[in-house]
């Protein structure tokens, strides 16, 4: 008899690693369940990750989201996001700072979101988790313009 088996992916929700993550942070993008990557793409290093539930209100409920991580993260920031579907909200009203960027060869839309001087990258507080928190906040917050 084996002495191990498995009932699918044998290595949890990353579906492709090119390069590592801090180790908490693969711990949290584990824990959220859905499938991501750690992919290089020329000189960028891109964590993908698939499934991003969108609030209501957009033309997708779930997409696919990267974000581009810099080669001295944790101590440079993340920023901004990246949708492989391009988002419209349904009421018909224009998202404002949008652009096209190509990732790993497809195209994906930008979303040019930036942190202020007021709410600054914490080096050593900030990651991978308070960055996908922006981004949620910075969907709803769509909304409200």
């Amino acid at each position: 008899m084996p002495k191990d088996t498995t009932e699918g992916r044998e290595n949890g929700p990353c579906l492709h690693q090119d390069f590592r993550l801090p180790e908490s942070d693969e711990a949290y993008l584990n824990r959220l369940g859905l499938l991501w990557e750690a992919r290089v793409d020329g000189a960028n290093r891109w964590l993908i990750i698939n499934d991003w539930v969108v609030p209501e209100g957009y033309n997708y409920d779930r997409v696919s989201l990267a974000l581009l991580i810099p080669a001295s993260y944790a101590d440079s920031q993340i920023d901004m996001v990246y949708f492989r579907e391009h988002l419209a909200r349904c009421d018909g009203k224009p998202i404002g700072a949008l652009s096209s960027q190509v990732i790993c060869g497809a195209p994906w839309q930008r979303w040019s979101r930036h942190r202020t001087g007021a709410n600054p990258w914490r080096p050593g507080i900030d990651d991978i988790a308070s960055h996908l928190g922006l981004v949620d906040e910075w969907l709803r917050r769509e909304f409200e313009k």
